[in-house]
């Protein structure tokens, strides 16, 4: 049976995506206007990175920190905003909330860094004491505040009904196979971005941080797009860009599946963004809202994956199922 969603306000609605991106854009203007303002009094190197003791540990040129931090803040915006664009979930307001809090933060310590190089004679000589942390953390907990307020209500999750366990009618001996790819094109834009963002870290001298960034990218970049596959083993998931590697996400064999149906997964609603998700009762790989296969297992957890044509791969799948349970005397 469904219920009805309580959609949030129009106006906040159609809002929303201005509204999550808001905070990184404020926090890229206060970085330009800052370091516009005293990058004459910069020292070459300036100090980047502080020890517990708040002594200087790290050092880049100024144009290496500012296009590294620009580069983090536009990434970080993308990412807070593309989900804001989809229908609103339960967790899009908690997720704005969230974005306020991270740009207030890293807004303030960037600046906070640029100011307290301002006038130094070297960088060495910077200090930043790690009380200043706190206050970075008691500015987000406010701005997080005032981005759940600005973000409206949140709407309830309509619950889909899942459609009957349909069988493919094969004759015993008779095997077949169904396969569908699904990927993500706004996740394939955000891992691209992400290695650009680490790539301009280490042309800027964060070698580290450029590294950890064009990991992070490459690795989402790599599994944004999936081979769906059921035949006699069961369900497989396997990333189609590390095919030659034989890696397999999940594979789940046909004596776990109790049933096998197909509906229409919001990913926002019931799993709270993109990829490989863990919910109470249930995961499952969704890449996009929309047709999706559901798994009953005889655990009593459901498996999902949001799939092309998924009602034949539903029926295909509960046959094997059947098969197994045959063999086995169920």
């Amino acid at each position: 049976m469904k219920s009805s969603p309580h959609p949030a306000p129009r106006s906040t609605g159609r809002l929303r995506p201005l509204i999550a991106t808001a905070p990184f854009l404020a926090a890229l203007a206060a970085t330009v206007v800052v370091y516009v303002s005293v990058s004459v009094r910069l020292p070459d190197p300036l100090a980047t990175h502080f020890g517990a003791d708040g002594r200087a540990d790290g050092f880049t040129s100024p144009q290496g920190f500012l296009t590294g931090c620009l580069a983090v803040l536009l990434v970080l915006g993308i990412g807070f905003g593309l989900p804001a664009l989809r229908e609103p979930s339960a967790g899009t307001p908690w997720l704005i909330a969230g974005g306020f809090a991270t740009a207030a933060a890293l807004g303030y310590l960037i600046c906070l860094t640029l100011l307290g190089n301002a006038g130094a004679p070297d960088g060495a000589a910077v200090r930043l004491p790690m009380w200043q942390m706190a206050v970075a953390l008691g500015l987000a907990v406010p701005a997080g505040a005032l981005g759940r307020l600005l973000a409206g209500p949140a709407p309830r999750p309509t619950e889909q009904a899942e459609g009957e366990a349909p069988r493919l009618d094969l004759p015993g001996a008779t095997a077949a196979g169904w396969s569908r790819t699904i990927s993500s094109p706004p996740l394939v834009a955000l891992g691209v971005l992400v290695c650009g963002g680490g790539l301009v870290s280490i042309l800027g001298g964060e070698v580290l941080t450029g590294v950890m960034l064009l990991l992070t990218g490459a690795v989402a970049v790599a599994v944004t797009s999936v081979r769906v596959t059921v035949d006699r083993r069961g369900l497989t998931l396997a990333p189609t860009l590390l095919s030659a590697f034989r890696i397999r996400f999940r594979r789940i064999a046909p004596d776990r599946v109790a049933e096998a149906t197909s509906r229409r997964i919001d990913v926002f609603a019931e799993f709270g963004g993109w990829g490989y998700r863990v919910r109470p009762e249930r995961s499952g790989l969704v890449l996009r809202s929309g047709d999706g296969l559901v798994l009953r297992l005889t655990g009593g957890r459901r498996f999902m994956v949001t799939v092309d044509d998924a009602a034949t791969a539903a029926a295909l799948l509960n046959t094997y199922a059947d098969r197994a349970r045959t063999r086995q005397g169920g």
